[in-house]
């Protein structure tokens, strides 16, 4: 059995075998599968081991111009979705290695833990992305901002061009977690594997096409390494598996905290809000620091200051306030809907 490290060539011979005509252009195929190699130094746990999770995706346009547009949308939905996850990836130049083109962005998380070594123009994390127009022309104009600032790894580092680019007060020298990779390569695998399309005089056109890959379980750990601090995780709103966390002081001898919880529980869930309740008699200090680690962001905590339906509420990093349950769905909901 082989285990294929990418698969461009088997989605150019999906392509091949069903899409016949240039009127089924643009296409974009994608799959997410585990993938294996033998890793020689596996550490850190899912940063870098021999099984990991995968998102590939594939894109497949008529001509060079349309491949590049189909390139720069994949890019900055990159730098949305990672900004999603609340992490700030920077888009760095990179080599296309061997899988081949001309054209390639590596997209890179800081972190002290990373691999890969930074040498970047502290302004690139300036650019303000969130009002950005999807048109092509938008687009390409603002990667070419992002390609304005000097911003590489390691094996594409030179000292003179660093120094004679980037201010010293501007340079920013550190490590990073690469978590995606994208890769235009035009007709390198299309020509050999005769993937063509018939245009509209029976002429047939090597399609131009491109590959963008996420390393989904290394997600995990970047995410970590960015939001874990002063031995609290938080986990960003739009991954964390629950938005908030119920925690009562339960003692053998008076139920009452539980039962309050659970009417907190049943609730939430009635308002789409995922929850989880401790309902063990586990000391409250104990669990605190329990969620504290676990890093669901938010916590209602019900205690002995507990009075009514006003409850302790907090964002996991900081401070407490004591809120109605009404007040809990509007602010959990509020903040839903702002991913």
């Amino acid at each position: 059995m082989l285990y294929g490290p990418t698969n461009e060539e088997l989605i150019t011979e999906i392509f091949r075998a069903s899409i016949k005509s240039y009127k089924s252009l643009p296409q974009s195929l994608y799959h997410i599968q585990w993938k294996f190699r033998d890793e020689l130094r596996p550490r850190f746990g899912v940063m870098r081991c021999r099984e990991f999770l995968m998102k590939d995706a594939y894109t497949f346009d008529l001509s060079d111009e349309d491949a590049v547009k189909s390139y720069n949308k994949m890019y900055f939905a990159y730098l949305k979705t990672f900004k999603r996850m609340g992490l700030t990836a920077i888009p760095m130049a990179a080599d296309t290695g061997p899988i081949g083109g001309n054209l390639s962005h590596e997209f890179v998380i800081l972190a002290e833990t990373g691999e890969s070594k930074i040498y970047a123009d502290k302004r690139i994390f300036e650019i303000d992305t969130r009002n950005f127009n999807l048109d092509d022309s938008s687009l390409e104009k603002m990667r070419n901002e992002f390609e304005t600032y000097y911003a590489v790894t390691d094996d594409k580092f030179n000292k003179g061009d660093f120094d004679k680019k980037v201010l010293q007060e501007n340079r920013l020298i550190t490590k990073g977690i690469e978590v995606g990779h994208i890769f235009y390569f035009g007709d390198k695998y299309s020509k050999p594997l005769n993937a063509s399309v018939d245009l509209q005089g029976g002429k047939k056109i090597s399609v131009k096409m491109g590959s963008y890959g996420i390393g989904v379980s290394r997600l995990v750990a970047a995410i970590i390494e960015a939001k874990f601090n002063n031995n609290i995780m938080k986990w960003p709103l739009s991954v964390s598996p629950y938005e908030v966390a119920i925690i009562p002081m339960i003692s053998k001898n008076d139920n009452s905290n539980l039962i309050k919880s659970q009417k907190i529980y049943k609730e939430l869930i009635k308002h789409n809000i995922d929850v989880l309740l401790d309902d063990t008699d586990e000391n409250i200090s104990a669990k605190i620091k329990k969620f504290n680690l676990i890093g669901i962001p938010y916590q209602i905590i019900i205690g002995q200051k507990s009075e009514g339906n006003i409850f302790e509420f907090k964002e996991i990093d900081k401070e407490s306030q004591n809120l109605s349950i009404d007040k809990v769905v509007q602010k959990l909901t509020k903040e839903k809907s702002s991913i």
